[in-house]
C-alpha cells in the first residue's frame, strides 16, 4: 500500500474501532502509532515523537484555559447559579404557553456563558428544570426535548472548551472566535424558544400552565442572578478590553464562581476537593484525547492525505459551497457515533485544509472563524440526533419514566431549528462576522 492508502484505510479501521467502544484517545493512538509504524516502515520516527509529544502538547500555554473553565463549571454549580438563572426566566416568561420550557432554554443559555460544556449545562439544568416541567404539566417529550436542545447553548455561547481546542488546531485567536459565537449563540437560543411555542400551539396538550408571578418575586429572582451576570461581564468584559488574555479571564472565572458558591454556602471542603477532583478527571479525558489526537494527526501527516485531498478537491472544479454541504452532511452523521471534542479533533486536520483551498470570498481568517463556527453549531446537532445523541441520553437518564422514544420524537422540532439556523448562518456569514469586524 502507498502512503496516502494507508490514510484512507485508518479512518474506516478508527471508526471500527470507536465502534467496538474502545475509547477514541485510545483508538487515535493506536492508528496514529501503527499508521505511523507502516508509512515510514520504522519505529523511530514514533520513538522519536513520543519522546517529547506529551510535553510539547501539553506545555501549550492556551490548553490551561480548558480544566480552568471546566472548574468555573463545577463552581457554578454548587454555588446554585443554574437554579437561579431558571427562576428568574420562569418568573418572568413562565405563565405564557409553554413558558416553563422557555425559561430552561433560557437559563441554559445563561449557565452556558458560565460552564462551557454541552453535557454539562444540560446534566446541570435537568436537574434543576425537569422535575419543575413535570409538576407543571408539561408532556415527557417536550420536557426532555427542549432541555437536550438548550444544553447544547453551553458549548455554543462563550466561554467553549471545544472553540478552544478549534482555535488551537486552526491557529485562530481565541478571543475573536468567542466573540463570533455570540450572535448564533443568541439566535440558538431564540430559536429554540419560538421551537417551543410552535410546539405547545400544535400540541396544547404537551404543557401545563402556571400563574404569572408578581413583579416582587420577579425583582427577588433577578438580585438572586447578579453573581452570574457580574462573572459573566468581569470574563468577557475583560478580554475584549484587553484588561487579560482568554486564560487569564477564565481564572477570573474560576475564583469568582468559587467565592461565590463559597458565599452561597455551597462548597465546603470536601465540596471543593469533589469539585478539584471532577475537574481533573475531566481534563484528563479531554487532554488524553487531545494527545491521541495529536499522534494520529501526526500519521496523516506522513500520509500526506490532507494535503492530498485538498488537491483533489481543488481539481475537481467542484462548487465551494457544495464542498460544503458535503461536509456539514459528514458532522451530522459523525455526530450520532462520537462526542463533539472528539469530531473536532479528528476531522478538523483533514476538512480544514480541503476547504482552505476553496474560494467563499472570505479573508483567510475570517473564512476560519465562520467555519469554525459552523462546525460547532453542526456538531452540536448531532449530541441530539437519535439514535445516540449523547444529551438525549444524559436528560433520558434523569426521567427513567419518560420513553427515550418520546425523547427522540421530542426533539425532532429542535433539530429543525438547528438545520434552519445552520442554512441562514452559512447563506449569511456577516451574521457571524459583524461582532468581530466591529470590535477588531
Amino acid at each position: 500500500m502507498t502512503s496516502l492508502e494507508y490514510g484512507l484505510w485508518s479512518i474506516p479501521v478508527l471508526l471500527v474501532l470507536i465502534f467496538l467502544r474502545l475509547p477514541i484517545g485510545l483508538a487515535m493512538f493506536v492508528i496514529g502509532v501503527a499508521g505511523t509504524t507502516l508509512v515510514t516502515g520504522t519505529t523511530a520516527p514514533v520513538l522519536g515523537q513520543l519522546k517529547s509529544i506529551v510535553y510539547s502538547t501539553f506545555s501549550n500555554y492556551s490548553l490551561s484555559i480548558v480544566p480552568l473553565f471546566l472548574l468555573m463549571g463545577q463552581f457554578a454549580t454548587r454555588g446554585g447559579m443554574s437554579r437561579a438563572l431558571f427562576r428568574a426566566a420562569e418568573t418572568f416568561v413562565g405563565h405564557r404557553r409553554g413558558g416553563v420550557a422557555m425559561a430552561a432554554v433560557a437559563a441554559c443559555g445563561g449557565f452556558g456563558a458560565i460552564c462551557g460544556s454541552s453535557l454539562a449545562t444540560a446534566a446541570t439544568m435537568g436537574q434543576v428544570a425537569l422535575p419543575e416541567m413535570r409538576r407543571a404539566g408539561y408532556s415527557g417529550a417536550l420536557s426532555t426535548a427542549c432541555l437536550a436542545a438548550g444544553g447544547t447553548l453551553g458549548i455554543l455561547i462563550p466561554p467553549s472548551v471545544v472553540l478552544v481546542i478549534y482555535a488551537i488546531l486552526t491557529e485562530q485567536n481565541i478571543a475573536k472566535l468567542f466573540m463570533a459565537a455570540f450572535v448564533p449563540g443568541i439566535l440558538a437560543a431564540a430559536g429554540y424558544m419560538l421551537t417551543v411555542s410552535l410546539y405547545v400551539r400544535f400540541r396544547p396538550d404537551s404543557a401545563g400552565h402556571r400563574e404569572r408571578a408578581p413583579w416582587s418575586e420577579r425583582g427577588a429572582a433577578l438580585v438572586a442572578v447578579w453573581p452570574v451576570l457580574l462573572i459573566f461581564i468581569a470574563v468577557i468584559g475583560g478580554i475584549y478590553s484587553g484588561i487579560f488574555t482568554p486564560t487569564e479571564g477564565a481564572a477570573v472565572g474560576a475564583a469568582g464562581t468559587g467565592l461565590v458558591a463559597l458565599w452561597k454556602g455551597g462548597l465546603d471542603r470536601k465540596g471543593l476537593v469533589d469539585s478539584f477532583l471532577s475537574t481533573a478527571a475531566s481534563t484528563g479525558m479531554i487532554f488524553f484525547i487531545v494527545l491521541g489526537a495529536t499522534v494520529y494527526n501526526g500519521f496523516l501527516a506522513f500520509s500526506q492525505l490532507p494535503q492530498q485531498s485538498a488537491a483533489y478537491v481543488a481539481g475537481l472544479g467542484l462548487s465551494p459551497w457544495l464542498v460544503l454541504v458535503l461536509i456539514l452532511v459528514c458532522y451530522l452523521i459523525f455526530g450520532c457515533i462520537m462526542d463533539s471534542l472528539s469530531m473536532i479533533l479528528l476531522t478538523i486536520p483533514i476538512f480544514f485544509p480541503i476547504v482552505s483551498v476553496l474560494d467563499f470570498g472570505l479573508p483567510p481568517e475570517e473564512f476560519a472563524l465562520w467555519f469554525g463556527i459552523i462546525v460547532l453549531i453542526v456538531v452540536e446537532v448531532g449530541l441530539i440526533t437519535p439514535p445516540v445523541g449523547m444529551n438525549l441520553f444524559v436528560i433520558n437518564s434523569m426521567a427513567p419514566d419518560i420513553p427515550l422514544s418520546q425523547t427522540f420524537k421530542g426533539v425532532v422540532p429542535f433539530i429543525a431549528s438547528d438545520i434552519a439556523r445552520v442554512a441562514i448562518l452559512v447563506l449569511f456569514p456577516s451574521l457571524t462576522l459583524f461582532l468581530v469586524r466591529w470590535l477588531y
